[in-house]
């Protein structure tokens, strides 16, 4: 076979794993703890055999995906040491929390030893380096092998429509991560193992500071908070799992439960919401932040509703009306317009009209023109009555810069997010920012053109103005939203697969689309006619009763 690596090429012997046919060019990369590699657009172990001609580049966990292989490790490690300390624990990996993940253990009581038992068990794996072996097995293979074997580890693989079974073994230890593993145990350089509420954070390093780990868990209580309201809704349900989800689906009336559950906990969440403003007594204007594709426009729409039940009248604002003219625009490190940066929008003048739209003064409204890059003066005029309270939505909304003429006390911000609290199983976590992403390429494409490629070759950047804009605020929030619907990738499984499956293989996308498609083929699929029109689901499907 014939490889090329950094512009040069070299022949290796067919079937030859990756780190043996370029051993010599791992070691003289200067890549520090490689972890695997990308293989013809393709994440493969480095353990993966070399069958055809391509490309190879490699990864550390200072890559996203790298970073990926490195977090999934560490979860194998830490079962691995829970089997061998504590074997009839019962495990659940819940989320994300930071630069960790948060776990459970369903059976005992997560004390202080158990956690330093299982922390010096992780140490001592990583410390022997001990090979970690993907083992492969027909269907009708894994289906003997379960009825041995009185678990659940890497089952559901067998529920689904694919050829072979993977699981992962170290000594004598098995189990199924979702997606590419380390080859070894040894790659766990920088990693700790804490007690945290009632169960524990496995933690890791972040992508920009790879060798060290923050000394907190620096994340928001509201949303560590409404994760759990989920988490623990999903579990009364007992549908905490894709495999449960699956088999209710697959019951008569599964489905239209399912909806009308869903939907009822979001209409009552936001009832509790629009209560908490009117009871707040002073509040004189909403403001509305979330990532991407967290459904603002829908919830927005909602909540209006909802206000209007509870006696107030909700104005709107376009932030997007405020922008500096284009010649004022900021730049970001590349000479391009910074068109997120709050710079970018006239702070003075909206702030100054924020001010008297509150003191019952009429206003003249800007309407910008982006082809001019100006703003425009229509005879548009605003006057809030006694009764009315504005409603701003915008990335910008929780950081206190965007209206900092306005008294705390007459503000009101919510921070919207679809925080998936739903597994694959109990080891293997569904990622909120995938759940995001699949909705952002269903709705790009229902709604203005773009292709899957279109949305995933934007998505790093749309990730960058999130963690610089939005996510450093969210704590400022007066209450959270969680937008996440439990069987929401079940219904847009059906839009997003053939788009992802548009993305040819020699784009770099196209090893982003395979994940995604692997990930979405778990899900059995969800009639979309039974979403009612006001579903927030429906924001990204199409036929909302609130689109404009």
């Amino acid at each position: 076979m014939k490889i090329t690596y950094e512009n040069e090429e070299i022949e290796v012997q067919d079937g030859i794993a990756i780190k043996d046919g370029l051993k010599e060019q791992m070691e003289k990369s200067g890549i520090k703890d490689i972890i695997a590699a990308i293989y013809n657009n393709q994440i493969a172990s480095l353990n993966h055999p070399i069958h055809k001609n391509g490309k190879i580049t490699f990864i550390n966990r200072t890559n996203k995906d790298g970073r990926y292989i490195y977090i999934r490790g560490l979860l194998y490690v830490m079962s691995k040491a829970f089997a061998e300390v504590y074997p009839e624990a019962l495990l659940t990996v819940n989320y994300q929390l930071s630069n960790s993940m948060y776990g459970t253990v369903d059976n005992m009581e997560v004390t202080d030893e158990v956690i330093q038992n299982v922390r010096n068990k992780m140490f001592e794996i990583v410390e022997k380096d001990l090979p970690i072996t993907k083992v492969v097995m027909t269907q009708e293979e894994a289906d003997e092998f379960y009825k041995k074997e009185e678990t659940f580890r890497g089952k559901l693989q067998t529920l689904v429509d694919k050829d072979k079974v993977s699981l992962y073994y170290c000594e004598n230890y098995y189990n199924y991560f979702y997606g590419t593993m380390p080859i070894s145990t040894g790659f766990a350089k920088v990693f700790d193992f804490v007690k945290y509420k009632n169960g524990f954070l496995v933690k890791y390093p972040s992508l920009t500071e790879p060798d060290t780990l923050s000394p907190n868990v620096s994340q928001s209580l509201k949303m560590v908070s409404a994760m759990e309201e989920y988490d623990e809704i999903n579990k009364i349900l007992r549908i905490n799992t894709v495999h449960r989800l699956n088999r209710k689906i697959r019951e008569p009336k599964g489905p239209k439960e399912l909806v009308l559950i869903s939907e009822a906990l979001h209409e009552k969440k936001i009832a509790e919401i629009a209560k908490k403003i009117q009871e707040h007594g002073n509040v004189r204007m909403v403001l509305i932040a979330g990532p991407s594709s967290s459904g603002k426009t829908t919830f927005a729409g909602k909540l209006g509703m909802s206000l209007k039940v509870n006696g107030i009248k909700p104005v709107t604002i376009s932030v997007d009306n405020y922008f500096v003219e284009r010649k004022d625009n900021p730049k970001d490190e590349n000479g391009n317009y910074d068109f997120e940066c709050i710079e970018a929008l006239d702070l003075d003048l909206f702030n100054r009209q924020l001010v008297d739209l509150l003191a019952g003064k009429e206003v003249s409204l800007p309407t910008f023109n982006f082809n001019i890059g100006e703003k425009e003066y229509k005879g548009n005029t605003l006057k809030l009555q006694d009764d009315e309270i504005l409603v701003i939505e915008g990335i910008h909304c929780m950081n206190d810069r965007l209206t900092s003429l306005i008294p705390k006390e007459n503000k009101f911000k919510v921070y919207i997010s679809d925080l998936t609290v739903l597994n694959i199983d109990y080891y293997n976590r569904i990622s909120t920012t995938d759940t995001r992403l699949i909705r952002r390429i269903v709705r790009d494409h229902q709604f203005r053109g773009y292709s899957a490629l279109d949305t995933l070759q934007r998505w790093n950047s749309v990730n960058k103005g999130e963690q610089k804009n939005i996510f450093p605020f969210q704590e400022d929030a007066d209450c959270m939203f969680n937008s996440s619907i439990v069987y929401e990738l079940a219904v847009l499984k059906q839009y997003a697969m053939p788009l992802l499956e548009e993305i040819p293989d020699t784009y770099e996308e196209y090893m982003e689309a395979r994940r995604l498609i692997a990930l979405l083929k778990y899900f059995e699929d969800m009639d979309s006619s039974l979403i009612p029109n006001n579903s927030l689901l429906r924001e990204f499907i199409g036929g909302s009763i609130f689109e404009e």
